[in-house]
């Protein structure tokens, strides 16, 4: 990697990212729950998951606020927004108690917590019920069992989790044929290892053997959605290398995900042309550009020396 790469990369993350996060901060409203919201979220995914998608990607750019010291107030502002929205921690603790055995309270909770945000009785919550068999053995895909256990870490619960046993059991952990990766199993193995590594901050937790084999194929995956224009995937393959112990810091993935960027920092997770609707565009390319800030913040934090490079 050249040294004029090196300053120009810098450059350019940190205007793609800052350019997200204003997206993101300056579209919050739209994301705002209904008057009538109550712990059944009958639609979860259209406004609770944004929500923690937010305060993963605004959390990143704190954690990184030497190298983006500008964009602190609208991380901090994304933050509030999103803790007010969860009634300071009240929903996600009602929903909790009402539904036991149901994960994405923690999850969401996690970001939070990781940036400061507690709620006194959700956590006493979440300690006993993480402590049941019960809790232990909800029915999960391997690449969500992570997830479970990296939020409880994240939150800062005792955990019960077999790392390697949890890594071995997933696509991933099996290093199988690389050229069989389809686009589900693509996002199943990127979150493994944010999960495993949580979100960049023990990039060594990684076994030898994966990182291995994740520097030799995420170029090519990288190459391949791509060249079908799967922004959303490939911000988040670039997260995935900012995750190694030796990142690549990919030059040709930051170009393209700058150069689809709109002006405004949307950035859209495919190839289709984005609506005219502001909210529709809110729902469509939110996720992708959370993604690309999360993304951003993560490789400048990384690039800064951080974190040991090996």
């Amino acid at each position: 990697m050249s040294h004029a790469w090196a300053g120009e990369r810098r450059d350019l993350v940190r205007e793609v990212t800052a350019r997200a996060l204003g997206w993101l901060h300056r579209s919050r409203h739209l994301g705002s729950f209904p008057a009538d919201t109550s712990a059944e979220l009958a639609d979860p995914d259209g406004v609770y998951k944004p929500l923690g998608e937010s305060a993963l990607a605004a959390g990143m750019v704190r954690r990184a606020a030497a190298v983006l010291p500008d964009d602190q107030d609208a991380a901090r502002t994304l933050l509030e927004f999103g803790w007010d929205q969860l009634r300071r921690g009240d929903l996600l603790y009602e929903r909790q108690l009402r539904h036991p055995m149901m994960t994405d309270p923690m999850e969401v909770y996690a970001h939070f917590a990781a940036a400061g945000y507690r709620h006194g009785r959700l956590d006493g919550l979440l300690a006993h019920l993480t402590a049941t068999d019960s809790y232990q053995a909800v029915e999960q895909m391997p690449n969500r069992r992570l997830a479970v256990a990296n939020a409880a870490r994240l939150a800062g619960l005792s955990s019960l989790a077999d790392w390697a046993s949890l890594t071995e059991s997933t696509w991933l952990g099996r290093r199988p044929e690389p050229w069989l990766i389809d686009w589900m199993t693509a996002y199943c193995m990127t979150h493994t290892v944010f999960h495993v590594t949580d979100w960049g901050r023990r990039p060594h937790a990684l076994p030898d053997a994966v990182v291995e084999y994740l520097t030799r194929w995420l170029p090519v995956w990288a190459e391949v959605w791509t060249e079908i224009g799967e922004w959303d995937l490939l911000a988040e393959l670039v997260i995935v290398d900012a995750c190694l112990p030796r990142p690549r810091f990919p030059e040709d993935a930051w170009r393209r995900l700058a150069a689809v960027q709109r002006a405004d920092g949307l950035v859209p997770r495919d190839g289709e042309p984005v609506g005219s609707s502001e909210r529709q565009a809110f729902a469509d390319h939110h996720h992708t550009t959370a993604v690309v800030t999360l993304a951003g913040a993560l490789t400048l934090w990384r690039d800064s020396d951080a974190v040991p490079a090996g």
